[in-house]
């Protein structure tokens, strides 16, 4: 009786440990793929294309703020229904342009917020760039377009 006893803890034992190796396995090779250079190369180019790609979101709804604000400025003294046709058209299509940048930019903004919390990544810290980047990623962009 006593030996199945002993048997079974071993054999447990033995199961624990290859179960435990597995584990291990499995995290080292999880690790590997994640944090291995060609991975980090390619989500640091990724957060970099996203961060040029918001601030030219950025810089495109100033420059339709800018058409619209000089517009409004031509036309202070009139109300709307008064413009030419073309200029009220031309004012709505631009706010519709406006209204669109905003909603991809704050697409773009959500998904670059979440990927960057996901993990500290070392891109973002001074003293660990990588070679011949000069300045780190923003951690996130804020404020979302709202108006």
């Amino acid at each position: 009786m006593k030996v199945p006893l002993k048997l079974c803890c071993i054999m447990f034992t033995i199961l624990v440990l290859l179960n435990g190796c597995d584990w291990f396995r499995e995290s080292k090779q999880v690790a590997q793929k994640e944090l291995g250079p060609k991975e980090l190369l390619r989500k640091y180019e990724w957060f970099k294309d996203a961060s040029s790609k918001l601030d030219k979101k950025q810089a495109d709804i100033k420059v339709y703020q800018t058409r619209i604000t000089n517009m409004s400025k031509d036309y202070e003294d009139l109300p709307r229904n008064k413009w030419p046709r073309e200029d009220r058209e031309q004012y709505n299509l631009w706010q519709s342009e406006v209204a669109g940048i905003k909603a991809s930019y704050n697409t773009l903004a959500s998904e670059y917020n979440a990927q960057m919390t996901k993990i500290n990544w070392k891109f973002t810290n001074v003293g660990e760039l990588p070679k011949g980047a000069e300045t780190p990623l923003p951690r996130e962009f804020k404020p979302y377009q709202e108006e």
